[in-house]
């Protein structure tokens, strides 16, 4: 454990189940459909979350407004409104806490993300996990060119810090970003394969975007931040 010096966790779907904070986005759509077209808010709510466990990503409310033959423009953009401004209502999973307390003070820990800033920052404020983290770094939508694969994360995340990024590690979920920076930065990096993440099913594109070691659980987190260790001195 002394090797490491920095440990450093993605947020979706690393510290809370992302479904929960979906589920909770299509509710808020649906509240707005039943003012903006007097919908029924728990049958859009329905429609949404079966498009999106059917696979559908990215133009999931434009699909449903052709399906009500409705134009986009504006009303898409209110949905997404409705989904981005809606409070969370999420909580870590029940490995989280337990993990980081016994990190906590035998190394700096981290957060760095992705997305809608004003969005991720309530994610972690809602998770009640914020005074966990010595450093959190939260790259918004006007800075996607340096979201990850890219390693502006991790070179940001280190501005500042005594550690190195040989003695930094970072646990994601996404094996088509998440590994690919941090490896570029020098960092070592595990895979937490949830059984219910919207990756889990997901393999790497070749071995550069492959994690260092893999747990489907953060109660390996110890484990498997030892095993690293012995690897790499």
């Amino acid at each position: 454990m002394n090797r490491w010096q920095a440990v450093v966790f993605d947020l979706d779907d690393t510290l809370y189940p992302e479904r929960d904070y979906v589920r909770g986005g299509f509710e808020a759509v649906g509240r707005w459909a039943a003012e903006a077209f007097d919908e029924d808010p728990q049958t859009v709510s329905d429609e949404l979350w079966a498009m999106f466990e059917a696979g559908v990503r990215g133009d999931t409310f434009d699909r449903w407004l052709r399906g009500r033959g409705r134009e986009s423009g504006t009303a898409r953009t209110a949905m997404i409104d409705a989904y981005r401004s809606a409070p969370p209502r999420l909580a870590p999973y029940p490995d989280v806490e337990p993990a980081l307390s016994a990190l906590k003070g035998a190394t700096r820990l981290g957060l760095i993300s992705e997305g809608p800033s004003a969005v991720q920052h309530a994610k972690l404020n809602a998770l009640g996990l914020r005074s966990w983290f010595d450093k959190v770094v939260i790259l918004g939508e006007d800075e996607r060119s340096e979201w990850k694969p890219s390693r502006a994360p991790f070179d940001r995340w280190l501005a500042g810090e005594t550690a190195s990024a040989e003695a930094a590690v970072y646990i994601g979920d996404n094996p088509a970003k998440d590994f690919l920076g941090a490896r570029a930065a020098g960092w070592a990096s595990i895979r937490l394969r949830r059984g219910d993440g919207l990756h889990r099913d997901e393999e790497p594109a070749d071995e550069a975007a492959r994690a260092d070691g893999e747990i489907p659980e953060l109660s390996g987190l110890a484990s498997i931040l030892d095993d690293l260790a012995r690897e790499t001195r």
